[in-house]
């Protein structure tokens, strides 16, 4: 798989996707500073741009209708994953065969469309995935780390393929589009992670083409980056342990009966040595065993009854 894809042609082979109707979704939350420009640039390379406004209370809605995109506003915020899903549905209903996402705060340059597109239009691959490495980017040491951290959670669940997983520049064909939209049930900022689980569960072909970003001076972030990183981990987390739940659930509480049967042990050796009775041991003794055996027949009900639902289906 190659790292990086090489645009030559400028708009002359752009018009292949022209011809096959291409859509830019730019989810959106209080960014009339930058809405602009980047609608003014995208309207380069697609035939539609589609803001959709997440609840902004500023003027971002009218700034992106006076710059020609359509805008659907709703009425509170109801976070960036929501976005995409209405993007796609109304890429679904439009007839359009490539979705280009790309952020609203000017992190991303709309002139790189065609590099991330190209992936598609000319490799074959269903999604193209932006990457935001090397000297390319602005992007601060301490956000590299926790995206890092991310990108690993991430590879678990999508067959240990790393790539950018929380980039939001990213382009989709239609095949891809019909295939995640009912898939997605995340919230706010895990719709990056679970598009490429969801994408390896479903076989897609995944690339990745580096792209520049741009970092200093953009603060419209709706959540702080450790709020936004938790929140994230924890759903990728959750998403891997259903998938797995022996693995990430059954395992750590076999773990915990053996660490229960230790103390278990001590404890009595301890008893029968002194003839005192340690009743916070037992107590931790008891917590460890009853946690473990739960987890266990957790981990074992969830790994055996998507088979026996079905098989129910299939009768």
């Amino acid at each position: 798989m190659s790292d990086s894809f090489h645009y030559q042609g400028g708009r002359n082979k752009m018009k292949k996707a022209i011809n096959q109707r291409t859509l830019a979704v730019i989810p959106c939350y209080n960014e009339e500073a930058t809405i602009g420009s980047i609608i003014l640039k995208a309207r380069q390379y697609v035939n539609e741009i589609l803001v959709v406004d997440d609840g902004s209370i500023d003027d971002t809605a009218r700034i992106a209708k006076n710059g020609g995109a359509i805008v659907i506003s709703n009425k509170s915020n109801k976070g960036k994953s929501s976005s995409i899903k209405t993007g796609f549905k109304y890429a679904l209903v439009n007839g359009f065969d490539y979705v280009i996402t790309l952020d609203g705060d000017g992190q991303h340059n709309p002139d790189e469309i065609p590099v991330v597109l190209g992936n598609l239009l000319n490799n074959g691959y269903d999604i193209s995935i932006g990457l935001r490495a090397g000297k390319n980017t602005e992007m601060p040491k301490w956000r590299r780390v926790g995206k890092r951290v991310l990108d690993y959670a991430t590879s678990f669940g999508n067959g240990g393929y790393v790539t950018d997983s929380q980039c939001g520049f990213r382009a989709f064909n239609k095949k891809a589009v019909n295939s995640l939209i009912d898939k997605l049930n995340g919230s706010a900022f895990s719709i990056e992670s679970e598009e490429l689980i969801k994408a390896h569960e479903l076989g897609l072909g995944v690339a990745h083409t580096n792209i520049t970003c741009k970092y200093k001076n953009l603060d419209t972030s709706t959540k702080d980056s450790a709020s936004h990183g938790i929140s994230v981990l924890s759903y990728v987390i959750w998403l891997i342990a259903e998938k797995r739940p022996l693995l990430f659930i059954g395992v750590p509480g076999f773990f915990m009966v053996l660490i229960g049967l230790f103390f278990g042990i001590e404890t009595l050796q301890h008893y029968n040595e002194t003839h005192v009775f340690p009743l916070s041991y037992a107590i931790l003794v008891c917590i460890f065993l009853i946690i473990g055996v739960l987890a266990m027949f957790i981990g074992l009900m969830l790994n055996v009854l998507p088979n026996i639902i079905r098989r129910a289906k299939e009768k």
